[in-house]
């Protein structure tokens, strides 16, 4: 069809000989504008469908208006891509770089963020949404390491898209502020309750209760364990290799006899490349909630600081608290738990009994030697 100019300014009608209305041929009008240095055409719609040369005009008017103040035009709005159209892509990349391998991502998204934010555009979620979803998940009973990892989500999701050209504006993030967490684990499980239970779980999975014991005996994280694949055990010199730790950094740990029986056992008939602890349907899940169970069973009835809960977290750290009563350097937790930062370490200090005992004793020689009229420096001890 061929474009005529009316009497607008940049307004354009064309006739169609297939559709009529009100018994002539029907007529669309188009506008056109610079976008740049490019001429733009924009359809605007048919007689038949209400539209006339000065309607169009009008739209082509607020099209001008947003070109001139830097605002989007609705064609381009429209390519800004919705919240799970992101999210597909950056579980996707979660999953190839996560130790976890996005498990915890997906869960986040798929439960606490989907109903909320999958069907907005990235530029129709603005910080007063995450506040709300922040308010709503807090209320809803979630932990604030929860929440703060679910908003953590969006703003990696958001600083992903910029990076993969999928978005141009803000992160909505900014402005929010994260839930402050006081979940420093204080309990950890004396030699009694470790062996309790393992004996319970190795009533109810073999799969859980390896997994506890290798945990238990070497402070690796339930990540580590899963990622663990046969060609990582060194039987001959009982050494452990932790290829894709949580902070990157490939490090190595040692067996106790109990690990090194246990991992010949499941290692006897695998190949190299396979995982130790595999299923049909993955290990997570499942070691989650029967770890879960048990846990609750044993240690968690009618304890409401989640501090002080069992969770299988509380097996490393039962590990290091181990090695700090029994007078390990911080140096060694350190490098055996894997911690990237020394402070993250620090939290076994106080537990380690010569320093304790060094501290005491050298503060009591001092007095005595004063009291005996001997000058020293205490300080200097």
């Amino acid at each position: 069809m061929y474009r005529k100019l009316t009497k607008y300014s940049g307004v354009y009608s064309r006739s169609s000989s297939e559709k009529t209305f009100k018994g002539k041929e029907d007529v669309c009008f188009d506008i056109a504008y610079k976008v740049g240095t490019k001429k733009h055409w924009e359809k605007v719609g048919w007689a038949s469908e209400g539209y006339s040369p000065k309607l169009a005009s009008e739209v082509r008017a607020e099209r001008v208006r947003s070109i001139r103040h830097g605002e989007d035009l609705p064609q381009q709005k429209r390519k800004v891509p919705l919240f799970k159209d992101l999210m597909a892509k950056y579980l996707s990349w979660s999953e190839e770089n996560r130790s976890d391998k996005g498990a915890h991502d997906k869960t986040r998204f798929n439960l606490h963020l989907s109903p909320y934010l999958a069907e907005k555009r990235l530029d129709e979620i603005n910080s007063f949404d995450l506040e709300k979803i922040k308010s709503d998940l807090l209320k809803k009973g979630l932990s604030p390491a929860t929440v703060k990892y679910c908003l953590i989500i969006v703003r990696q999701a958001y600083n992903k898209a910029l990076a993969w050209g999928m978005y141009k504006g803000m992160n909505p993030i900014k402005g929010v502020k994260l839930p402050i967490l006081q979940n420093t684990r204080e309990r950890f499980l004396s030699y009694e309750e470790a062996e309790k239970l393992l004996s319970e779980l190795a009533k109810r999975s073999p799969d859980v209760h390896d997994m506890s014991l290798l945990s238990l005996h070497t402070g690796m994280r339930a990540g580590e364990i899963f990622n663990l694949k046969a060609h990582d055990v060194d039987l001959t010199h009982s050494l452990i290799t932790i290829l894709d730790p949580k902070n990157k950094q490939a490090r190595h740990t040692y067996m106790t006899d109990a690990v090194r029986a246990m991992l010949s056992r499941r290692i006897k008939d695998l190949s190299p490349d396979a995982y130790i602890f595999i299923r049909k349907d993955g290990p997570y899940f499942e070691m989650v909630d029967i770890f879960k169970t048990v846990a609750d069973e044993l240690f968690n009835k009618n304890v409401q600081d989640r501090r002080q809960r069992v969770t299988f977290h509380n097996l490393r750290h039962s590990f290091a608290s181990w090695l700090a009563l029994q007078g390990e350097s911080l140096m060694t937790i350190r490098e055996l738990l894997g911690h990237k930062s020394f402070t993250m370490t620090q939290r076994y200090a106080h537990l380690i009994p010569d320093e304790k005992k060094r501290a005491v004793v050298a503060l009591a020689q001092a007095f005595d030697q004063k009291k005996n009229g001997t000058v020293q420096n205490i300080v200097s001890i």
